[in-house]
């Protein structure tokens, strides 16, 4: 197909098609005359991708443009690929405090992890994400959120589990790899999506119970 057919099928733009082969995240069509590039049906799948990391993820280009050169990658891996897709969808702030504060947080994250048997580096992006939101708390005096934690840490490893054992029938290494992509990147977005269904859900029952007196 030419590139008009191939911006009609995916609705993504010519200069857009053509922004993301100088940026390397879509694969070059083949020439097959002076003026003539043929698009396969693969770089429609590959379009179909970068618009779901970027429209529904919410990466930017340079992020969704690192996760794609990792699933390109040979040799590349499941554990790798993750790491690779946390650090793209962690919001980590670019300067940490060093204050007690910090320090405080920094110490209740890893008693956290302890507790739950995980073996996880500090340098984890979701760990310096995770310090983040205990300075805040602590900070605006939420200690009912923090109280929360382990819940939400209960919940994340049943997820983590079952996220990747789904793919354990997968054959081919390449789909394993970008389905745990998928999984980290659309995850976040699947999660907060199901969490505010539920709030709205919760929230309105618990509106309509009667109040004492």
């Amino acid at each position: 197909m030419r590139i008009g057919e191939l911006a009609r099928r995916t609705g993504v733009p010519v200069p857009t098609i053509k922004y993301y082969t100088r940026e390397g995240m879509l694969p070059a069509g083949e020439r097959t005359g002076p003026n003539q590039v043929h698009y396969a049906e693969s770089h429609i799948r590959r379009l179909k991708l970068i618009r779901a990391l970027t429209e529904v993820g919410g990466l930017s280009i340079a992020a969704a443009g690192e996760v794609l050169a990792g699933i390109d990658s040979p040799g590349s891996t499941v554990h790798g690929m993750l790491g690779t897709a946390q650090s793209a969808v962690s919001r980590v702030a670019a300067e940490r405090g060093t204050d007690e504060t910090w320090e405080r947080a920094d110490r209740e994250v890893g008693e956290l992890v302890r507790r739950h048997g995980w073996t996880v580096r500090p340098e984890n992006p979701g760990w310096q994400t995770l310090v983040q939101v205990v300075v805040a708390y602590h900070e605006l005096g939420q200690s009912e959120l923090l109280g929360l934690l382990d819940r939400y840490a209960d919940a994340a490893g049943t997820l983590a589990a079952a996220e990747l054992a789904a793919f354990d029938g997968v054959p081919s290494m390449d789909a394993k790899i970008e389905g745990a992509v998928l999984g980290t990147v659309l995850g976040d977005a699947a999660m907060a999506g199901l969490r505010r269904i539920a709030q709205e859900d919760v929230s309105r029952r618990v509106e309509a119970q009667p109040h004492p007196g």
